[in-house]
């Protein structure tokens, strides 16, 4: 069993900058990939960005180019950094975590709102 938990939502400006981290914890699991999706109220959940084990990345199209999703093997902790940010990414912002042996798990999310 895995637990993920996310941190670092909260309000931010248009404009502005925000940083989220997903930390992964439990007992003996080796993480094959990871993600960061949102989902804004109406709408379905989206691909924000995805981190293999080796490092390589992918991001939606939506936040491309402004968007660096990282992490931290030792910590077994993701992070989303994220740049020039519009009232539409306002969203419940969610961890996502494959292992090994193909389990997956969500974290429990954190809002993100960005507004004035």
């Amino acid at each position: 069993q895995v637990q993920l938990v996310e941190s670092g939502g909260g309000l931010v400006q248009p404009g502005g900058s925000l940083g989220l981290s997903c930390a992964a914890s439990g007992s003996r699991f080796t993480i094959v990939f990871m993600g960061w999706f949102r989902q804004a109220p109406g709408k379905q959940r989206e691909l924000v960005g995805t981190i293999t084990s080796s490092g390589t990345t992918f991001y939606g199209d939506s936040v491309k180019g402004r968007s660096t999703v990282s992490k931290d093997n030792a910590k077994n902790t993701m992070y989303l950094q994220m740049n020039s940010l519009k009232p539409e990414d306002t969203a419940v912002y969610y961890c996502y975590a494959k292992i090994l042996n193909g389990g997956q798990y969500w974290g429990q999310g954190t809002q993100v709102t960005v507004s004035s």
